[in-house]
């Protein structure tokens, strides 16, 4: 028997396996940060005084379509944030005698924040368990920007369709 000769062996039969995906592939929305929603985020972040009127607010609210603002002092500082709960609040404590009420005796003053490297994951988390709909991202003590519930969701359906188109891509070849 020539010494090249090796019989057939089982473990012969077993594929060298390729894999076009990993885990981390498949994975990356659970790695997506607050910084890469900002990325694709436009528009401008409305803030208003504390001495201003809820009237001011509410002007602001309707004309921009929004549903909260951030309370800055002059600095810029956030200092509290003034939701269309908060002020839905005050009108049912005062009806009919709200508009001229300043912002600071309406407005949350703990405020809930995040920062642009925090997970997107951590931040639906956070907010969904608060019961709230809108956190001021923060860089140390400066104001950077707003994410809302519906920024969160409309990003994560995004990255949906592309991973649905990029299996597709996948299975047609």
């Amino acid at each position: 028997m020539p010494e090249s000769y090796r019989p057939h062996l089982r473990k012969d039969d077993t594929e060298t396996r390729t894999a076009s995906q990993t885990v981390a592939s498949n994975t990356t929305h659970g790695n997506a940060r607050v910084q890469d929603l900002l990325r694709g985020k436009s528009g401008t972040l409305h803030t208003i005084r504390p001495q201003q009127t809820l009237h001011e607010a509410v002007e602001m609210l309707r004309d921009h379509n929004i549903g909260a603002l951030p309370v800055t002092d002059a600095t810029g500082a956030l200092i509290g944030i003034l939701s269309e709960r908060d002020i839905v609040r005050k009108l049912a404590d005062t009806p009919g005698r709200t508009l001229p009420h300043k912002v600071e005796e309406v407005m949350t003053r703990k405020v809930e924040t995040c920062i642009a490297e925090d997970p997107l994951v951590t931040v639906l988390k956070r907010m969904t368990e608060g019961r709230f709909r809108h956190m001021p991202v923060v860089e140390g003590e400066a104001l950077v920007s707003l994410v809302t519930i519906g920024d969160l969701v409309h990003f994560r359906l995004t990255e949906l369709e592309l991973e649905a188109l990029q299996i597709k891509q996948l299975i047609v070849g």
